[in-house]
């Protein structure tokens, strides 16, 4: 019997979500717009890993909602669990550790919460984002064999300095997964493909652009940064030093002013996403100054905020390996002066608009849950 007649036959879903964020956290990544939507289609529950008493030496953006650990609350329709532990299992980053990692993964998975092995136990589809999330995906096949598992590859494992132990888990359980939803085909050359490779790029909320009025902006020329990954100060070092009459805002960087940034700099906290949309509506042009050093391709696919410029019409200026085939980006060469220039006149130049049309993440939902049923979700072989 297919997968797709089984669960007609089965009824309502219910869904688990296995991340190392956490669904009341105030930064959204794609995990977040996914879980909103599964709540809307059956009870959902959300189990945020990976986070402990080390995490205060991490930044964890989690901090903010410590209070909340170990018990379960109902959030928008969703019921969430911060599992705070003594420690967490990490990248040891030394092949001689290896073995002590393998360790703490193995108490890791072993010790798992009673409220996580309930919920495995009554979840239909469980969800793994890519981290820590794949290592238990044994534990709930033993737990839960009838339930439909589906892997989320937000990123690239080695990109995001997952432990070996990590990688190892995920290459032996990856065909055994039922779905593995890909955000860009670039991340393709990175999972072994057993037939249960999917394209499902990121979403957007279609009513994004009715919102953000009215601009937070006075009078003059304004230019927008959202977001701290892999964040370059020294972009706007130049930038503000080259276009002194364009006032550069740069909102939730996780980094304090820079001495050399020129006085034309607005450096914002972060700010709640419905206030960052009036910034991105009303700016001539964003900006995602990535460090290229460690600059993955499929991200020119999954930047959310490069997703959230175009659907919103925002010409984009980014490093070259990120322009990919977006007419609405200009791309610069990382600690390139005079290239950085031609990319922001280039975009002071263009038109506004889209340069393509952008799933809802209704519609992402949908083909995550069953992606078989589009004939263009899939990656063969």
């Amino acid at each position: 019997m297919n997968r797709d007649l089984q669960d007609a036959m089965r009824g309502p879903e219910s869904f688990l979500v296995l991340s190392a964020h956490d669904y009341r956290s105030p930064r959204k990544a794609n995990i977040h717009f996914i879980t909103e939507q599964l709540a809307k289609r059956g009870p959902t529950r959300f189990f945020s890993l990976r986070y402990s008493l080390l995490s205060r030496y991490t930044a964890d953006q989690r901090l903010l909602i410590d209070g909340c650990a170990n018990r379960v609350e109902r959030h928008r329709g969703v019921d969430c669990f911060l599992w705070k532990t003594p420690v967490h299992p990490f990248n040891t980053r030394h092949a001689l550790l290896r073995p002590i990692e393998a360790l703490m993964f193995g108490w890791y998975v072993r010790a798992a919460s009673p409220v996580l092995l309930r919920w495995i136990a009554e979840a239909s589809v469980i969800l793994f984002e890519s981290g820590t999330a794949p290592v238990f995906f044994e534990l709930a096949k033993r737990m839960n064999p009838a339930a439909k598992t589906v892997y989320i590859a937000s990123d690239d494992l080695d990109t995001i300095n997952s432990a070996d132990y990590v990688k190892r888990t995920f290459r032996r359980i990856a065909p055994s997964i039922d779905i593995i939803r890909l955000p860009s085909r670039a991340l393709a050359r990175t999972i072994p493909n057993t037939g249960n490779l999917y394209f499902i790029p990121h979403g957007i909320d279609p009513g994004l652009a009715s919102h953000g009025d009215p601009s937070p902006y006075g009078q003059g020329i304004h230019a927008v940064s959202v977001g701290s990954m892999l964040f370059d100060a020294e972009f706007f070092v130049c930038a503000s030093r080259r276009f002194p009459h364009i006032s550069f805002h740069v909102i939730g960087s996780g980094r304090p002013r820079c001495a050399d940034y020129g006085g034309n700099v607005i450096v914002h906290d972060e700010m709640p996403h419905a206030d960052t949309v009036r910034f991105i509506k009303h700016a001539h042009f964003g900006i995602a100054a990535y460090r290229t050093a460690q600059l993955p391709d499929y991200l020119a696919d999954t930047s959310m905020k490069l997703i959230q410029y175009d659907f919103l019409g925002l010409p984009a200026v980014c490093p070259h390996e990120v322009v990919g085939d977006y007419r609405s980006r200009f791309g610069y060469r990382h600690g390139d002066e005079e290239s950085i220039v031609a990319a922001i006149k280039a975009a002071l130049e263009a038109p506004r608009g889209p340069s393509r049309a952008h799933p809802s993440w209704s519609d992402v939902a949908d083909r995550v849950l069953q992606p078989s049923r589009y004939s263009d979700t899939r990656i063969r072989p």
